[in-house]
């Protein structure tokens, strides 16, 4: 017979991918769980109802599909658990309500995601919560912003519309001097590119909408943790009766499967059109934290093993007008929010219309791209079409004025 002992640990997690959140028992023969569509759990006796010894009580209380893609992300962000959510903003949501309460004090880096800043303003402060934003560079520095009360820390590295990485090692080191926990949004690297929990974080938020689904199809998120924070995140979760449909969790599952070769092909194309994009001169400087001109990039070297499709680009002064005849002037990009997905995609953004904390001042318009799996030359091609247009609105302007 041979030797299924579990050495897994000693594999490449492009190898674990393939494999983890597979469920034994009944469900041992099937490649992908089942996808179970249920509400009510039934039980052989009365003596079964009051063991506590049931696997699955209550649909909302997990099912085999969750209880698979909860353990697969679980091995990816090196969690003891994860609890999964409808969408990316609701795993931020869940997470925060977890870790702090009424009288609390919040810091915030003034980056994160813009919906994650209303959850702490619109819905935190009404219970009490005050949150305080921060410079997403401060590291260290955070230590002069604790007070008293303060319970937690929230930041996303890098963000993603400017992309700073944070010193995570050193912000931990503080918050957890004054006995508070740090949440990371993790949505840009995902566990295959950087463990937060690794490097003493105690909440990993995923928009698993994102990378983790891949094909821009279903809307999942995750938020996973370990020790006390994991005790408080679970009970925070089924108080909150929250949970996820079962083919949204099905699609998530079978899209971290791919999630190692997406993930390298995205670096691989973003790195050659970061690269090539830093050439142009109608682009002030890129936004990834992969390049080497970006400010921190040592910090993204300590921490990151790699390096998502997602970058910002700083173009030079140019008029609205212009900037729109750039991205109307493009066949491969669409026009959409969110990213992570197969296709590229382009959006305007104004990053210092959220800030409060440090100003934004670009030098010029500042556009956002999702590249996606298209070939990286179609795509150069496609920007410099987009960029040839941006110059021809340009120099029409200039002359009707």
């Amino acid at each position: 017979m041979t030797d299924r002992s579990d050495d897994s640990k000693a594999d490449s997690i492009f190898t674990r991918l393939a494999h983890t959140g597979r469920l034994g028992g009944d469900h041992a023969p099937f490649v992908n769980p089942p996808v179970v569509h249920a509400s009510t759990v039934l039980f052989e006796s009365m003596e079964h109802l009051h063991s506590n010894k049931a696997r699955y009580v209550y649909g909302r209380r997990g099912t085999p599909t969750s209880e698979a893609f909860a353990a697969a992300i679980s091995e990816l962000e090196a969690a003891e658990g994860t609890v999964i959510t409808p969408s990316g903003l609701s795993a931020v949501a869940v997470a925060l309500m977890a870790i702090v309460s009424a009288g609390d004090h919040l810091l915030v880096a003034d980056n994160v995601y813009g919906p994650g800043r209303d959850v702490c303003g619109r819905i935190l402060g009404r219970f009490g919560v005050e949150t305080t934003f921060y410079d997403p560079r401060i590291g260290a520095g955070i230590e002069a912003l604790f007070r008293p009360n303060t319970r937690a820390v929230y930041l996303e590295s890098p963000g993603s519309h400017s992309f700073e990485v944070a010193d995570l090692p050193a912000i931990v080191e503080v918050a957890h001097r004054h006995d508070a926990l740090v949440a990371v949004d993790n949505t840009w690297a995902t566990g295959l590119f950087h463990k937060p929990l690794a490097l003493g974080a105690d909440l990993s938020i995923l928009a698993a909408t994102k990378y983790i689904v891949g094909h821009s199809d279903a809307l999942v998120g995750t938020v996973s943790a370990c020790g006390a924070a994991w005790r408080k995140l679970h009970a925070t979760h089924g108080y909150l009766g929250m949970f996820t449909g079962p083919d949204d969790m099905y699609l998530a599952l079978r899209g971290l499967r791919t999630l190692g070769v997406r993930l390298r092909q995205h670096q691989e194309s973003a790195m050659r059109i970061a690269t090539w994009l830093e050439s142009r001169s109608e682009v002030s400087r890129v936004l990834y934290p992969a390049l080497a001109s970006h400010p921190d990039h040592a910090l993204w070297s300590r921490d990151f093993s790699g390096a998502s499709g997602l970058m910002g680009v700083v173009l030079k002064p140019a008029t609205p007008a212009s900037v729109a005849a750039l991205i109307d002037g493009l066949r491969l990009f669409a026009i959409g929010f969110s990213w992570g997905g197969f296709e590229s995609l382009i959006v305007p953004t104004e990053i210092g219309r959220s800030r409060t904390a440090i100003p934004w001042r670009p030098e010029g318009p500042v556009i956002r791209l999702q590249i996606g799996l298209e070939s990286a030359d179609d795509l150069i091609a496609d920007l410099h079409r987009g960029l040839e247009q941006l110059v021809l609105a340009e120099s029409a302007e200039a002359e009707t004025n």
